[in-house]
């Protein structure tokens, strides 16, 4: 289990090798960013460690599905700025998304 925010720092830099993140020209550094939203979800998930086990497991789905929809409402601005087609559904977006490597 992750105990600090370090770890899942370095968790997060490995997931990313598979599913890299395109930080652009962002004013930010990657480390930074990662450290701090490391640092977020540990203080997120120390206010869980009073809940269930069933009500944690369902805390966590439900801040991932809102950082997935999050994310792909991001994506369709962007491709909405950039006067690319939205011809697409919503799930053939999501599918894009997933796909863009």
């Amino acid at each position: 289990m992750i105990t600090n925010a370090q770890q899942l720092q370095e968790l997060m830099k490995e997931v990313e090798k598979e599913d890299p993140i395109d930080f652009a020209d962002l004013p930010f550094e990657e480390d930074e960013l990662r450290r701090i939203t490391a640092m977020h979800i540990c203080e997120m998930a120390a206010t869980l460690e009073n809940f269930s086990e069933e009500d944690r497991h369902l805390t966590l789905l439900a801040v991932a599905a809102k950082l997935v929809l999050e994310n792909m409402v991001l994506h369709i601005q962007l491709l909405r700025q950039h006067g690319q087609d939205l011809g697409l559904d919503a799930q053939l977006i999501l599918q894009q998304i997933r796909n863009k490597k």
